[in-house]
Order: structure tokens, then sequence, then C-alpha cells
């Protein structure tokens, strides 16, 4: 697996974490149904997880941008996950623009 794929497997799975730490929080502080909370929050942490490993497919990228945007609407149930959503969407942005330096620099 190339350098900036695993970049963006890291990011993914610090999402999942922060994802599964959410949900605490939004069943206790935000008053969001218990099982919304851990569906909502659940699913999208597993399928940060799974998507760490299709990373080195063709369309794993666009499956992790896809979670990005799922992540950010997350804020709609704990509004600090639209500050974290910003936060890991500029790190997901960040490694796109690291890898893409990273092939010019090895095409020289």
């Amino acid at each position: 697996m190339n350098p900036e794929r695993r970049l963006y497997s890291t990011v993914l799975a610090c999402e999942a974490i922060v994802i599964g730490l959410a949900i605490p929080v939004a069943i206790s502080v935000q008053k969001v149904d218990a099982s919304v909370a851990g569906w909502v929050g659940g699913t999208l942490a597993v399928l940060c997880l799974l998507a760490c490993g299709v990373m080195g497919r063709p369309w794993g990228f666009a499956v992790g941008t896809v979670l990005q945007v799922l992540v950010l609407l997350t804020g709609f149930m704990v509004p600090m996950m639209f500050i974290l959503g910003v936060l890991f969407g500029a790190l997901w942005g960040t490694a796109f623009w690291l890898g893409r330096q990273a092939e010019k620099a090895r095409a020289r």
C-alpha cells in the first residue's frame, strides 16, 4: 500500500475511535435516543474501519470521502462533531495533497 493510502487508513481509524467515543456523549449529554446513537455511531465507526481495508482499491478514496461527509453530518446529533468532522476533513484533504506531492516527487 502506498504511503498516502496508509495515511487515509490512519485518518479513518482515528475517526472510528472518535465516533465510538461520541456515542455516550450523544446519549448522556445530548439526550439522543440510545438505540439511534448506537446504531448510527456504531455503523459509522464500523464502516470507517472497513474502509481502512479497501484503501488500496481504486474506489477506496471515494468511499473514504463519503464517510467524511457522513461524519460531518453526525454534528446534527452531537454539535461538537461538526468541529471534529471539519478537522478530520482537513486531515483527509491534507493526506490527499501530500499524496499528490509525493507522486510528483516520485515522477522526477
